[in-house]
């Protein structure tokens, strides 16, 4: 049988032929701004319902929203490809700020839908709702009807979205550019390199001491020389937001996010409070790490040093071949889609000047595909990236029979899916390990994802919590940003850290994401919340696929609590169930502690 050769780089032309210059994709929105201006005509005839009667034109009404929103999303998910591909696609940018200016015409009506149906009287609100043409959304239009009642009037919020296009995701975008303009100068081999922010990145788990060593002093001697233009991007970003839920009367920084993961104060306390009290044998695998490193004490450009030279390098094709394999033991679904998408061009991976760091995966709900973008290397790590975007295509893949209404899921259980395939492989190469040493690295690797999710995440939400109240009084300068990212860093590894990166705050791209705030804890949720999923999937086998695809199916429409007790019977308010997700991973850390104290 002839080796799969599978596209290293995505096609894109599948959707507009031509890149940003695309005739097709102006004459797409063209049509968009068309449709968005006879819906703005429809939306403003828009009165409170008084009958039952009136359900069918709500269903109308919801039908023209939807080809909007699709309409637009799959032409900015197409544009945000050309930018990530090619940071310097300076048309990219200029189509980028055009969508932001239709999202935000869209968004103001959103808020006036919202607001008008927050108007309807009670009852005539229930019988609406069992009608055949609203009952299918009785979750979301409660939702929106209960976010209205928490806003500020129709014209006030009109004007916030309006203004939020130049006032607040232009320094998210801001911040993006000035991150694609780094280059980092770095000598490999005797050779002088010049390397985008996301090749620098990918040196840190180089099995060459010096130069993790010297990749992470280049990358903080550039953030340092752009501290205070990213400062100013974080600061007025944060003092947007602020000023907006000053304005709504919101004390709380985390009642947003909270309320976008349809998730109570309770469960977050629950999860952070038992992953605080059970850091103890992640500290002790980080300094078992650093003293097989040579080091007294761990330093953060050595996290994600590989502690075995056996490790294998995979290529793109072995990468995917691997995953493919190990997806099919899951479910044939799962193995199935994920091939389609390897031979059919859905995947960035080709490391190259240029490209935006990180990796995602992004919707087309038009075209009903996926594309994920990444840069590969053939690091186990790497590999275990790529199954964590097929999660998340598959996720989507498994939302497509559900209405458009009812597809908008939260972060934390859109990191459910990823974490989940992530976990497939993760777990496959332990167990198809070759020898001693092969294993000690994949364990690690596995626990390497532990520790980023239980204190890597847990510092970006103790920085960003405690930045906002600081942002309240005033600006906070880059110096005080770097103190409380510090401050941070060693109270969530446990005082493990001898070096930290008190530049994390500007490396991050995550604080800079303007569409949800505080996209750090859903991280976590989804890791933790995937392991009860991953324990039901081998406890039932290959027949547990379809119940997993139901449970994707119903995550925009319930509460996460209510979810996790309708497919997993569990009450996620409580620390118990968080401890036994954490437990697993504690035995990973023990049978590397094992393994590695019987080597020495």
């Amino acid at each position: 049988m002839l080796k799969q050769n599978y596209p290293i780089v995505w096609d894109l032309d599948r959707f507009f032929l031509g890149g940003s210059s695309s005739s097709a994709l102006q004459q797409h929105l063209d049509e968009v701004k068309v449709k968005l201006g006879n819906f703005e005509v429809n939306i403003k005839k828009l009165e409170v319902p008084t009958a039952v009667q009136e359900a069918k034109q709500i269903s109308q009404t919801i039908e023209e929203l939807r080809d909007v929103a699709v309409n637009l999303s799959e032409a900015s998910a197409v544009i945000g490809c050309y930018l990530a591909q090619d940071t310097t696609d300076k048309k990219a940018t200029l189509l980028q700020g055009e969508v932001g200016s239709l999202y935000a015409r869209l968004s103001s009506l959103m808020n006036t839908i919202q607001q008008v149906f927050s108007k309807t009287e009670g009852s005539v609100w229930e019988e609406l709702l069992k009608t055949d043409e609203l009952s299918q959304f009785e979750f979301v239009l409660n939702e929106w009807r209960e976010n209205a009642s928490k806003m500020l009037s129709e014209k006030e919020e009109d004007l916030i979205t309006t203004l939020e296009v130049d006032g607040y995701h232009a320094w998210g975008q801001l911040y993006d550019m000035l991150v694609g303009d780094i280059r980092i100068k770095i000598t490999i081999d005797g050779e002088e390199k010049s390397l985008s922010v996301g090749q620098a990145n990918n040196l840190s788990s180089s099995d060459k001491a010096e130069i993790r060593k010297e990749s992470f002093e280049a990358l903080e001697l550039a953030w340092t020389e752009k501290e205070d233009f990213i400062a100013k991007a974080l600061n007025h970003l944060a003092g947007f937001r602020l000023a907006t839920y000053k304005k709504r009367g919101w004390d709380n920084v985390l009642e947003e996010p909270l309320s976008i993961n349809r998730m109570k104060q309770d469960t977050l306390d629950a999860m952070w409070g038992a992953i605080s009290k059970n850091k103890a044998p992640f500290v002790e695998y980080l300094n078992r790490k650093s003293a097989m490193l040579g080091e007294k004490a761990m330093h953060w450009y050595d996290l994600d040093a590989p502690v075995s030279a056996s490790t294998e390098k995979m290529d793109f094709q072995q990468g995917a071949e691997f995953i493919l394999k190990h997806f099919k033991e899951f479910g044939p679904k799962l193995e199935e889609f994920s091939r389609h998408a390897f031979e059919n061009g859905w995947i960035e991976a080709e490391d190259r000047p240029n490209k935006r760091p990180g990796g995602f995966c992004t919707g087309m709900p038009v075209s009903q595909e996926s594309r994920i973008f990444m840069t590969y290397s053939g690091t186990m790590s790497n590999v275990s990236t790529l199954a964590h975007e097929l999660g998340h295509a598959f996720h989507s893949y498994a939302l497509r029979p559900v209405h458009w209404m009812n597809t908008r899921y939260a972060m934390g259980v859109a990191e459910t899916a990823s974490t989940f395939a992530e976990m497939i492989v993760a777990d496959a190469a332990v167990r198809e390990s070759k020898s001693t040493d092969e294993k000690i690295a994949l364990l690690e690797d596995k626990i390497q994802r532990s520790v980023a999710f239980f204190m890597n995440i847990h510092a970006r939400f103790l920085f960003e919590t405690r930045f906002y109240e600081e942002r309240k009084e005033g600006i906070v300068s880059a110096t005080r940003l770097n103190e409380l990212m510090e401050e941070a860093q060693r109270e969530a590894y446990g005082d493990a850290l001898d070096t930290v990166h008190p530049h994390f705050w500007a490396s991050k791209l995550h604080f800079y994401i303007t569409d949800v705030p505080f996209y750090n804890f859903p991280y976590t949720f989804g890791y933790l919340f995937s392991l009860s999923i991953y324990a039901k999937a081998k406890e039932e086998g290959t027949g547990f696929e379809e119940k997993y695809i139901a449970l994707l199916q119903d995550t925009a429409v319930m509460s996460v609590e209510d979810l996790a007790m309708k497919h997993l019977q569990e009450d996620i308010t409580e620390e118990a169930f968080w401890k036994k997700g954490i437990d697993l991973c504690i035995q990973d850390v023990q049978e590397f502690l094992q393994l590695t104290n019987a080597k020495g």
